[in-house]
């Protein structure tokens, strides 16, 4: 083999070390149970409704210039960020535009208050930018939109952790089912804690990351637990704690492989890809960092607090002597 990470005599205490990582979990738990009911998260426009548009220029912007231009006409809150890599055009920004109000209140007068407040945009930074300004992103979600897609959201991320907590319960015993779960649980909670600390906007892509978080999360346990159940049916003398740290150790290697590469291409990403994919990235990095912490020091060693069925050693009454 070219390349070696881990050695194969590597026997780091990870189970001995449990109760340090639940005290570190417990902390990081309570610091997401303070901050998510204070703070909250930063809804995105995907979730509390508004416009978000890419503006592309040959021109240079002035950000001052354009965010004086846009509070002028009476919008209410409106953003302006720089975009490294535009799509098109020498230079570019995207402009957020809080959720607009209309009068009656019903749902297509509110969608129809937001595609005019996204035409004034359009206009004035025409004006404003001169000849070669185009728009080649322009989002409009309306509050019945955005309604719908927060419950989407919830029920994909809750969906997700419930099916692949049935998936382990049947591949393997309930314990190793319960384990996932505690992990999977563990890891969307801590990252969303994360992302109200940080005010990192939370929209669609974000879901996704979470998404992929713990689709990436059971994975390293199911590996992890592939190993303890093999390690169950050859050694069948040797104390489950030692077990338990024998197989995360062996598989050390291929978690370190595996979280080191997608990190590689993550922290790549996050460099040059552009405002715009930021809080996607780092979201799917510090996932992929407490997805991996997870399947080591959560879900393998609740199996010894809940323990495994180790009847080997019975023997069926008709083998009896």
């Amino acid at each position: 083999m070219l390349l070696k990470l881990v050695p194969d005599s590597t026997n780091i205490p990870f189970v001995k070390w449990r109760w340090v990582a639940l005290g570190v979990t417990a902390l990081a738990a309570l610091a997401s149970i303070m901050e998510l009911p204070t703070t909250g998260l930063n809804f995105g426009v995907d979730f509390r409704g508004g416009i978000t548009i890419e503006v592309s220029s040959e021109n240079p912007i002035d950000i001052g210039k354009t965010r004086a231009t846009l509070a002028g006409l009476g919008l209410g809150d409106v953003s302006v960020q720089a975009i490294r890599n535009p799509s098109g055009g020498k230079s570019g920004v995207i402009v957020f535009i809080e959720e607009q109000t209309a009068q009656g209140g019903d749902a297509r007068a509110q969608e129809l208050a937001q595609q005019s407040a996204s035409q004034k945009v359009q206009d004035s930074l025409k004006s404003l930018l001169g000849p070669g300004t185009t728009f080649p992103s322009i989002q409009v979600v309306g509050p019945t939109v955005s309604a719908e897609l927060v419950k989407s959201g919830v029920e994909a991320v809750f969906f997700s952790v419930v099916l692949m907590a049935i998936y382990i319960a049947f591949r393997f015993e309930w314990q190793f089912g319960l384990g996932a779960v505690v992990a999977l649980v563990h890891d969307v909670f801590i990252t969303l804690g994360m992302l109200a600390l940080t005010k990192i906007e939370f929209n669609l892509p974000i879901i996704a990351a979470l998404l992929t978080i713990v689709g990436y999360s059971v994975n390293d346990t199911v590996v992890v637990y592939d190993r303890i159940r093999e390690d169950l049916r050859k050694y069948k003398k040797k104390p489950l704690p030692e077990l338990i740290n024998d197989a995360i150790n062996s598989t050390l290697s291929r978690t370190v492989m595996t979280s080191g590469t997608t990190l590689m291409a993550l922290f790549a990403l996050l460099i040059f890809g552009g405002p715009v994919l930021r809080g996607f990235i780092i979201t799917m990095i510090f996932g992929i960092m407490i997805g991996t912490y997870s399947s080591i020091f959560i879900a393998s060693p609740i199996l010894l607090a809940t323990g495994i069925k180790r009847d080997w050693s019975a023997q069926p009454a008709s083998a009896a002597p």
